[in-house]
């Protein structure tokens, strides 16, 4: 458990907490959400001990122990893989190295006999005979193969590297549990594992992410940062999500009787009750839906951008085909003779183990890099907008917002008045029209570059990975948009909910081949046999 009383954090510019009371208890995973800037990860920061706050106090539970995940994937280089994981529990770790001091030295005393009788002793009660057979379940369950456990950590890639910091972070089964973005760099696979290893997990977990599906399937509450506070509510983001926009209805319904309000609330509890009624929390978290009153619920201070792409004519009977593309990067082989043809209509999600895999295909498909043999042909009717993971040169310069945006503008749209409104439903209003685009954040990039491609018109998106650095309010709007765009799409996303919700085709892409999957969703796909023969036979 841990308790926050009356936490402030007070900077010279602005307060970013304001009294916050709150209690996290055992057996619950909370969702740490609020708009980008509320400070969330500062929050996580605070009750990690890692940043003071201006007034108040956090506390744990007597002896209990917290970790956290660690960002910093280069803080571990000299150690082991296997080594790395263990030093996820502090005090287990110390022990371990002082009992092999003790039973290394030469001139072994009685007093060294006494302090490795007591080490011993405490290294049992830590659990530490079960160490190393912990560790090596968590990293094989990430995907870590055994063959890697006793390789330095400098010796592994850096999604390795992200996996190896996230099993540090779940070893010894932490009292509290402080994840900052846990799925991120993570593929399929060890995202499933992990919520299960989360929704299973006794103790407390305090989770901040961007990824819906994720939150759907792990939190029992949600901890919305609105208006300098935190409140709790029961139920995953879906819940809190909806609850928010009831409340804003029955808000502005200023007329509607007390007993109509109850019962739309009443009606509404129950619809979700039923729709979660297979989620493992469902049955201790229905009692607590059923608590819920109007009191309980309120708007969200949230703005979402406007998200809506109108392709100016449509595509003929051709989209687009590759034939037999290869390319080769540094000398290692990432594409080996990629054949596919996609059809007008179609939204195609591409994902792979590796993102350099469908970024390069991307760069291919686009002509922004020669492929060493193949082909790729365009339908003549097709007009194409391209939203690249690296847009470092789309914003290399000082220019401003808004003169930034005029160089995408047709002759009709090249006026002040539009271009101020346009941004403004993109969340850039007043006097941040003005700032230079080189000083932007990376959400702020990504709305630009959306900006961009709304004004194209073009009837082909090509987007790898749209939703990195987003919020998750954007990611809602641009997800929105796509379903509605009457264009075709190509993209990569490690957003189960965005993916699951927008393509109807799949194609997973390897060095070795591809695994082609239409009309179908994600979640068929993942869950079918066939496929999962194919994938394997191409890793």
């Amino acid at each position: 458990m841990i308790t926050v009383n009356d936490v402030s954090l007070q900077f010279p510019d602005r307060k970013l907490f304001d009294d916050v009371n709150i209690k996290f208890t055992p057996g619950n995973c909370y969702g740490l959400i609020g708009a980008n800037g509320a400070g969330k990860s500062t929050f996580l920061k605070i009750l990690a001990g890692d940043i003071q706050p201006s007034t108040g106090s956090v506390t744990l539970g007597p002896n209990e122990r917290m970790a956290v995940l660690k960002q910093n994937h280069f803080d571990f280089e000299e150690y082991t893989v296997l080594e790395t994981v263990i030093m996820g529990h502090e005090r287990l770790y110390q022990v371990m190295q002082e009992k092999d001091a003790v039973y290394m030295k030469e001139d072994f005393t009685d007093e060294d006999g006494i302090r490795a009788a007591e080490l011993e002793g405490e290294f049992a009660e830590l659990d530490g005979w079960e160490a190393e057979p912990e560790a090596a379940v968590l990293l094989q369950g990430l995907n870590i193969p055994e063959s890697l456990h006793q390789q330095k950590m400098s010796e592994l890639t850096a999604g390795q590297k992200i996996k190896v910091l996230l099993a540090q972070s779940l070893f010894g089964k932490p009292d509290v549990l402080l994840l900052d973005e846990p799925t991120n760099g993570l593929d399929i696979q060890s995202i499933d594992w992990l919520e299960e290893f989360l929704i299973n997990f006794e103790n407390t977990v305090i989770v901040v992410s961007h990824d819906r599906h994720f939150l759907n399937k792990v939190c029992t509450h949600m901890a919305d940062l609105d208006f300098g506070k935190i409140k709790l509510y029961v139920g995953n983001y879906d819940f809190w999500l909806e609850s928010s926009q009831l409340a804003t209805k029955l808000q502005s319904q200023q007329n509607a009787k007390k007993e109509e309000q109850i019962k739309e609330l009443q009606d509404f509890i129950a619809r979700f009750s039923a729709n979660a009624s297979k989620s493992k929390q469902a049955t201790s978290r229905k009692k607590m839906l059923d608590k819920i009153t109007l009191d309980d619920i309120q708007p969200s201070s949230r703005r979402y951008p406007f998200v809506q792409f109108k392709p100016e004519r449509e595509i003929g009977n051709d989209l687009l085909q590759l034939d037999n593309i290869s390319v080769t990067i540094d000398g290692k082989k990432i594409l080996d003779n990629i054949s596919f043809t996609l059809n007008r209509d179609d939204k195609v999600a591409f994902i792979a183990e590796n993102d350099l895999i469908t970024t390069t295909l991307f760069k291919v498909i686009m002509g922004d890099l020669e492929p060493d043999s193949g082909t790729i042909r365009w339908g003549v009717t097709t007009s194409q907008a391209y939203l690249p993971k690296d847009t470092t040169k789309e914003f290399d310069s000082s220019m401003p917002i808004l003169d930034w945006l005029r160089q995408y503008a047709s002759k009709e749209e090249d006026d002040n008045t539009f271009l101020r409104s346009f941004l403004g439903r993109m969340l850039f209003s007043g006097d941040e029209v003005m700032k230079p685009v080189n000083v932007l954040s990376g959400g702020e990039k990504v709305r630009c570059m959306l900006s961009k491609l709304m004004l194209s018109k073009s009837n082909v998106l090509v987007l790898d990975d749209p939703t990195n650095h987003l919020d998750l309010e954007s990611i809602s709007a641009l997800n929105d948009g796509l379903i509605a765009y009457k264009g075709s799409l190509l993209f990569a996303s490690h957003d189960h909910q965005f993916i699951q919700t927008i393509a109807n085709r799949i194609i997973a892409v390897s060095e070795n081949g591809v695994v082609d999957r239409a009309e179908t969703t994600y979640d068929e796909f993942l869950e079918n046999p066939e496929v999962q023969k194919q994938m394997s036979q191409l890793s």
